[in-house]
């Protein structure tokens, strides 16, 4: 069965990604420690790979600045945001240059291993506003594939997958609960504390998503 690099944070973007990618290959999953505040979402991706039954690595990485608020637990979330105000501006939620440090990493990790392509939760519908999750970013990326890569030049570059890239969070949802994603061991609270906080972006978003879905959330959220 050919092989796939799921990124997999451990919230319901990202695993609803690797149901849809264990669908078509054997997909290997690669999670980051990269000094995140909601650490939680580590255990919880370990723990949905484990119940996809794929392997996993923990990948390790020393950011050299802690700019923003998920980075650096001395500056406040964002709060009590609406989802109409969300996306509408960069967060300071925003870590510089995240994707193409993951994708770099999902790229020397696929040529390795020889997989074919690699999937990425990224979406631009129900999303913070990140410009590393727009699709002229991946567009991007995947001319610095095939130039700068050996399957690349080989005329037999390594694909991009961004399934869910113009799905809103209902989308996802609907998509996963047909699948039999686990949501209940997803994590999205950017605080990553023992409960959900309810006012982040993230918990936001998840919530009215689950609500415009018409679906209870079976996480504790």
């Amino acid at each position: 069965m050919k092989k796939a690099i799921v990124l997999l944070s451990g919230g319901l973007d990202s695993a609803t990604v690797l149901w849809i990618a264990a669908k078509r290959y054997k997909p290997f999953c690669l999670i980051f420690d990269y000094g995140q505040r909601h650490r939680k979402e580590i255990s919880a991706a370990k723990k949905i790979a484990s119940k996809a039954k794929c392997a996993c690595r923990v990948s390790k990485i020393s950011l050299p600045g802690q700019t923003g608020s998920l980075t650096n637990t001395k500056l406040p979330l964002p709060a009590n945001h609406t989802t109409a105000n969300i996306g509408k501006s960069i967060p300071s939620t925003y870590v510089p240059a995240r994707n193409i440090i993951f994708l770099s990493f999902a790229l020397s990790y696929a040529e390795a291993i020889k997989a074919e392509t690699i999937y990425i939760g990224a979406n631009t519908v129900d999303f913070s506003g990140y410009p590393d999750c727009k699709q002229e970013f991946f567009k991007a990326f995947a001319q610095v594939i095939r130039t700068g890569t050996k399957s690349g030049i080989s005329s037999n570059p390594i694909r991009i997958q961004t399934p869910i890239i113009h799905k809103t969070k209902a989308e996802i949802i609907r998509t996963g609960i047909k699948l039999n994603v686990p949501y209940e061991l997803t994590w999205s609270c950017y605080k990553g504390g023992a409960k959900p906080c309810g006012k982040c972006d993230s918990c936001i978003l998840r919530a009215e998503g689950f609500r415009k879905a018409g679906i209870k959330d079976p996480g504790n959220f």
